[in-house]
């Protein structure tokens, strides 16, 4: 272990840099940065990070050395170096707004959620337009962003009776965090409103209309608005 992180090889061409166990925000920002600074030094590896995780991907011949020494030592060993250095900031992370259209067909729980809040439903809305969030990784299927930085008291838990299908560009409430659909699945977090956004399109360059450490903000707006972006095809 090294700079409080522990090293696993998952397999001959995988190693996994582990910096805690929790879901924080504060150790998610750590997690990006590091992911930043190796994707600009080491730009030979796959950097993939997840909450508390940076997930490393490489071509082991490129890391054995002479007499055959490890690969994973050695990517380890200059993973230390790399995040060692010290004065190199990382990139400014791009900021996005994600317009939601609330309510209505478009967010089916949103008044029992606003009920297990104590809130109104505008005020759910306000709190929930308010906050800024990072996505801290993307899972669950292909474009999917965790995001970071909900307001505590709109943290609910998941539906009991989760959905087979939930529409495309859902926007839903999960625990402590909040995240969009971004195809048509299933899914048992509390769905509040939808994008007309199209986050995930694999013809596209990159794919995934967000990525991990984006900044994000989402914008209400009404169901013409709506409609108006998604015949548009925003994206």
């Amino acid at each position: 272990m090294a700079h409080g992180i522990q090293f696993e090889a998952l397999a001959e061409d995988a190693l996994l840099l582990r910096f805690g166990e929790r879901i924080d925000i504060e150790l998610n920002a750590r997690v990006q940065a590091a992911a930043a600074r190796l994707r600009r030094r080491l730009p030979q590896l796959e950097c993939v990070p997840a909450y508390a995780s940076v997930l490393l991907r490489f071509d082991p011949a490129c890391w054995n050395g002479h007499g055959g020494s490890d690969p994973h030592r050695r990517l380890q060993d200059a993973v230390n170096a790399v995040l060692g250095e010290g004065g190199e900031i990382p990139a400014t992370p791009r900021e996005r707004i994600i317009p939601v259209c609330y309510g209505g067909e478009y967010g089916p729980d949103l008044a029992d959620a606003a009920a297990h809040c104590g809130l109104t439903v505008d005020a759910l809305i306000d709190r929930h337009t308010a906050a800024g969030y990072r996505v801290a990784m993307l899972g669950f299927a292909p474009g999917f962003p965790y995001l970071l930085g909900l307001d505590p008291q709109l943290a609910m838990p998941r539906r009991r009776d989760p959905r087979q299908r939930v529409p495309a560009g859902s926007v839903a409430i999960g625990g402590s965090q909040t995240g969009i659909y971004p195809e048509a699945l299933p899914g048992g977090w509390q769905l509040i409103g939808r994008t007309p956004l199209r986050l995930f399109d694999a013809a596209a360059s990159p794919p995934s209309l967000l990525a991990a450490g984006d900044r994000v903000r989402f914008q209400a707006i009404g169901e013409d608005r709506f409609r108006q972006l998604a015949a548009a095809d925003p994206r």
